[in-house]
């Protein structure tokens, strides 16, 4: 009688004759070589490894304590000693699996404690990316909808639990050209912004005052919503108030440098230039 091929391996003997060691006893596997914690002799350490494009859904909750649930993407890594030859992949979803339903700004540090303490690691990183949605009325007609802001949080966690977090917010706003608005005798070019603040924080900072911070630097806010009424003051609003991709860089900068709450910053200032073939941009980096 010929026996199934899982037979052999079900009943604990071995499954194959070029590795009499590998068998299973148990249905978990806990005889199984580990073959991640095996040694390695090539004496290189790496910085960084764990899985990436991880997609489960997360809540994500915000400093005020409002919440949303999101289709976010994580990266998990942890550093890797030279004498080890992997790391335990499977982990890192396990640590997450218990941890996606309460993520955010302020809110990763049991999470970072728990993936360090479960892949034995000196170090870990986490990084996840979604987009988290504010309500926002029409200037004129109040009418509501939904802006989307994209956000990024970036977590690391090192000897002695000492854990740092920043926290980038990207929005969408309109600009007006000056030079445009000063030589034309009438109208003058304008264009959809995009601009970012990255920022690394004594406390928590929210993703939505951060984001309308970002907003008020241009020309005029866009809404999702907009009557005849509303396109009528933002088309004059962001003629009265022209900027040059460099103007906006520089206000927001202003509003960095003026919350104490925040020790460093990147930003990020876009225009998408509806006269040209290309964009206009700007970055301002400071450390407090």
């Amino acid at each position: 009688m010929r026996s199934h091929p899982g037979e052999a391996a079900i009943l604990g003997c071995p499954l194959d004759h070029r590795s009499p060691s590998l068998t299973i006893a148990t249905p978990h596997g806990s005889d199984l070589p580990d073959v991640q914690s095996a040694p390695d002799s090539r004496a290189i350490s790496i910085d960084r490894v764990g899985v990436s494009d991880a997609r489960p859904p997360a809540t994500i909750v915000d400093v005020d304590g409002s919440s949303q649930s999101v289709s976010a993407t994580f990266k998990m890594t942890v550093a890797l000693p030279s004498d080890v030859k992997g790391t335990h992949m499977s982990r890192f979803l396990e640590v997450l699996g218990t941890h996606h339903q309460q993520l955010g700004p302020g809110r990763m540090d049991a999470f970072m404690k728990d993936l360090r303490k479960t892949l034995g690691a000196d170090q870990a990183q986490v990084e996840l990316s979604f987009p988290w949605f504010v309500r926002k009325a029409a200037p004129i007609s109040g009418g509501i909808g939904l802006l989307e802001y994209g956000v990024r949080i970036e977590v690391e966690i090192g000897a002695g639990n000492r854990i740092e977090e920043v926290l980038e917010v990207t929005a969408p706003a309109t600009s007006l050209c000056p030079c445009s608005k000063e030589i034309s005798e009438y109208g003058a070019h304008n264009q959809r912004c995009e601009l970012s603040a990255r920022v690394t924080c004594s406390e928590p900072v929210g993703i939505a005052p951060l984001g309308e911070r970002i907003e008020s630097a241009a020309s005029c806010e866009v809404y999702p919503v907009l009557k005849r009424p509303d396109e009528k003051f933002v088309t004059e609003a962001a003629f009265d108030n022209p900027k040059f991709v460099e103007d906006i860089i520089r206000d927001l900068a202003l509003g960095m440098d003026a919350d104490e709450r925040i020790r460093a910053y990147r930003i990020t200032s876009e225009n998408f230039e509806s006269i040209h073939g290309h964009n206009a941009w700007a970055e301002i980096s400071r450390t407090k």
